[in-house]
């Protein structure tokens, strides 16, 4: 694709610039301090998102390119950190694609017309991202204007798995009773579904990249729930796909799974610039897992960040010490922020990480 904003930065000189830091470690090139981020930087933790989240749903805040913008951004001015990352959902392709989407307050995602058949399956749209969700690539394009080169933008999307976890179930699940019986006893059906649904998601990825995303993440947030045959068999080929579509824009992807310590080599096989590492897992033995020519992004236990500065502090420590100034390591949460973790713990992370890791 010839995109001048997806140009790869491979060939890049070294020099001590911050905002270089992300996009380089992506590509295991020498960094002058270990780049960080934070999966769900963007949210309610800030006092500055509850505030706009007052007077506007999460749908309603994501439908506004301005207001979503303005949520994306504000990590990136109270923090520090080394990249944004879009305020979207991973749900957004769900209601261009035919069905009916709710946030229900104290519930999460409610998903009204589910899929169970193969007749479900034929009534799907193919998600047309420049048009469905063109309000997500306005996003992204007032983000890079404000970034103005300060630090990379990741997009992202919702993996195969997941997203159809939901299409399938409705809602959250534990069991995943609906999804897996339908591997199992309707392999037709979700062979099916999930052919569109990846054919989906990667043009989603693709578009954003189009718009001004200079790295996206695939979420595969419930893929722990798999055992590694069922993974190579109904889920691998369709992780691929999108993840495929996605290098071919040149910009760096990482793929992440919650839960996925048993399929780290299967979802390498899958794809990715870059491996996430949940908490479960010490990042040198993942890494080693994994092998070395590739990228990882991890791991700190989210429940860290409500620590003592102390333990805090050791916990850091350890990750940076775990990765040994290897090139290709970005310093990032096992998971989302959570709920009410302190802003001072997660800016201070953010020193620690850039005071500990300078090289």
């Amino acid at each position: 694709m010839n995109n001048p904003q997806a140009t790869s930065v491979a060939s890049a000189q070294w020099v001590d610039e911050p905002q270089l830091r992300f996009l380089r470690a992506c590509q295991r090139l020498p960094v002058d301090a270990t780049p960080v981020w934070f999966m769900r930087q963007a949210g309610r933790y800030m006092p500055e998102y509850r505030a706009i989240r007052d007077r506007f749903s999460l749908l309603e805040i994501v439908a506004q390119p301005e207001l979503a913008a303005e949520v994306t951004l504000q990590p990136v001015n109270a923090l520090g950190v080394d990249a944004a990352i879009l305020f979207a959902d991973i749900l957004l392709p769900v209601e261009p694609m035919g069905l009916k989407l709710e946030f229900v307050k104290g519930e999460g995602p409610l998903i009204h017309d589910p899929i169970r058949r193969l007749a479900d399956v034929a009534r799907l749209r193919t998600l047309q991202p420049h048009t469905d969700l063109g309000h997500v690539m306005e996003a992204i394009r007032l983000v890079r204007k404000e970034l103005d080169g300060k630090v990379p933008l990741i997009g992202f999307s919702g993996a195969p798995f997941t997203v159809a976890s939901y299409m399938i179930e409705g809602e959250a699940s534990r069991e995943y009773l609906h999804t897996k019986g339908m591997m199992y006893a309707d392999p037709q059906t979700w062979h099916a579904f999930m052919e569109i649904l990846s054919e989906s998601l990667a043009a989603y990825l693709v578009a954003q990249v189009e718009a001004g995303a200079q790295a996206v993440q695939l979420f595969d947030s419930w893929v722990g729930a798999l055992a590694p045959h069922d993974y190579a068999e109904f889920v691998l080929p369709y992780s691929r796909r999108v993840l495929q579509a996605a290098l071919t824009t040149g910009v760096p992807v990482i793929h992440f799974g919650v839960g996925a310590t048993t399929l780290l080599p299967l979802m390498k096989q899958a794809g990715g610039s870059v491996i996430g590492l949940d908490w479960r897992l010490p990042l040198d033995q993942g890494w080693d897992l994994l092998g070395h020519d590739v990228a990882v992004q991890g791991n700190l236990d989210p429940i860290t960040l409500f620590a003592p500065t102390a333990i805090l502090r050791q916990r850091v420590q350890d990750v940076l010490q775990r990765a040994a100034g290897r090139p290709g390591h970005i310093f990032n949460l096992g998971h989302g922020i959570l709920k009410n973790t302190p802003v001072e713990n997660v800016r201070a992370a953010v020193e620690m990480v850039h005071e500990l890791s300078a090289r």
